[in-house]
């Protein structure tokens, strides 16, 4: 069969939202199919390679995916996207033959109310909180950021919270949408703005620095229409803990999704 996101569309709403799995003809480029999902969901999670399944794969890494095939599972591939688990790969049938598999589960993350605070606590840890919102099981993506060089090139320090989200999270987005920048872009410095994030829609998230706390800068939203800089508290985590859950947050992304996730770029 031809390989086209209209055909990847079919297969996925062929299995419905919340689960099934199909084998797919023997011809069909498996590769190019990992490649068609890569560009749409990000970069994939090897839960099984030549027949071994990762150790650490458990309910809350798509486990439930490999169900189907038992024990015939070849490679498989998986992507978390809102409250889905979607799989590739390959997988020996009844017969014993290996062939394409696409499989669509249920994804249970925790609900956005029961990992958030009922209130601001100076000691809330906001980075394990946003771990908890987006269901993020995998180990850091980028432990070994040289800061001290960063921070010398660009003459301050970061907050602490930036850093660790960039080591935990690494490139890609929050929801497919909010993008993590892995160093702050200085185009707004002249403004006394730092840029640590931006979206789809061209809003650019950012710290005002003001004073030698980074930890105590206030984030900036300047949004793409130019309608004037909009402040928040101090938090880069906490603010992103809000714009995923709260609903009367001004950049809310709770009336698209009620669960959350981090795409992650580039190639697994």
């Amino acid at each position: 069969m031809e390989l086209t996101r209209t055909a990847v569309d079919e297969l996925l709403a062929r299995l419905g939202p919340y689960g099934g799995h199909m084998y797919l003809p023997g011809d069909l480029d498996v590769h190019e199919l990992t490649d068609l999902l890569g560009s749409r969901y990000g970069a994939p999670r090897t839960l099984v390679l030549d027949g071994f399944t990762d150790p650490t794969v458990d309910e809350a890494r798509g486990a439930d995916l490999l169900v189907p095939f038992q024990d015939r599972a070849v490679t498989i591939r998986a992507w978390a996207y809102a409250d889905q688990w979607i799989a590739t790969g390959t997988a020996r049938d009844a017969e014993g033959a290996e062939r394409p598999v696409l499989a669509v589960m249920h994804r249970e993350v925790p609900r956005p109310l029961a990992v958030f605070p009922d209130q601001d606590d100076e000691d809330v840890d906001w980075l394990e909180r946003l771990k908890g919102i987006t269901g993020w099981t995998r180990s850091d993506q980028r432990p070994d950021v040289d800061w001290a060089a960063l921070e010398s090139r660009l003459g301050t320090a970061l907050p602490a919270d930036y850093k660790r989200m960039v080591e935990t999270f690494g490139v890609g987005a929050f929801d497919g949408y909010l993008d993590l920048n892995q160093e702050p872009w200085t185009m707004l410095r002249e403004d006394g703005l730092l840029i640590w994030a931006g979206t789809e829609a061209e809003d650019l998230y950012c710290w005002r620095t003001d004073g030698d706390d980074p930890g105590q800068w206030p984030v900036v939203v300047r949004s793409f229409d130019n309608t004037g800089d909009l402040a928040f508290g101090p938090g880069t985590a906490r603010f992103v803990c809000h714009a995923l859950v709260d609903p009367l947050h001004p950049y809310t992304l709770a009336r698209y999704f009620d669960t959350h996730w981090f795409m992650t770029y580039g190639v697994s």
